[in-house]
């Protein structure tokens, strides 16, 4: 799928979400429900280890984003940019070891992927509080990771393994801690609100 046909995929998409939220038809919650502190990924704390300014307290919760029809293709393109130009490779494969989370340079693992759109998006203007790194189990059981942007309407979801960006609730995964938006380095459990998650997430 090309850039262009996904942009207007994609807006179409967000017109009959923001329709479905604003007339109170959304069939789960269009933004996720939190339930108390919860321990970093240990891949998370070395990353802040190694790059303190990346997880440095940045002024609190600024809400979230307004949606604008601009910013939604900013989020569109940055999903589908790094998608297409990081190849998808294990922390084995790449630095020998089982887990470490990086900016890729050509290739990463999943929180790579979601590394990387963190920043450009916050390069792009959004604020480090509706950008935020979440770990989710996939149907398999196995973990995952994916970027949460907290809009005005709803947490949307940037994955590396789709170039379209859904409601969290619109996804297959079962939603378990995300980075808390008061505080980068700190992160927060989930409700799921849609299933029981059954486990964690180191």
């Amino acid at each position: 799928m090309s850039i262009r046909n996904l942009l207007r995929g994609g807006l179409l998409a967000l017109g009959m979400t923001m329709a479905m939220v604003g007339a109170g038809q959304a069939a789960s919650p269009a933004s996720m429900t939190l339930a108390g502190n919860a321990s970093p990924p240990i891949g998370h704390y070395e990353f802040c280890q190694a790059n303190p300014s990346e997880c440095a307290y940045a002024g609190g919760d600024a809400g979230p984003a307004i949606l604008t029809e601009d910013r939604w293709k900013e989020i569109l393109k940055i999903n589908y940019t790094v998608n297409s130009t990081i190849q998808p490779m294990t922390d084995m494969e790449i630095y020998g070891v089982e887990e470490r989370w990086a900016y890729p340079k050509t290739a990463g693992d999943c929180e790579d992927f979601a590394l990387l759109k963190r920043k450009m998006l916050i390069d792009a203007g959004f604020s480090p509080s509706d950008t935020l790194m979440t770990v989710v189990l996939q149907p398999n059981g196995e973990g995952h990771a994916v970027l949460t942007v907290r809009t005005d309407h709803g947490d949307f979801i940037l994955d590396n393994m789709r170039n379209k960006v859904l409601l969290w609730s619109d996804t297959e995964y079962t939603y378990l801690k995300r980075q808390s938006a008061d505080d980068p380095a700190r992160w927060t459990k989930l409700q799921d609100g849609r299933a029981v998650a059954v486990g964690s997430v180191k």
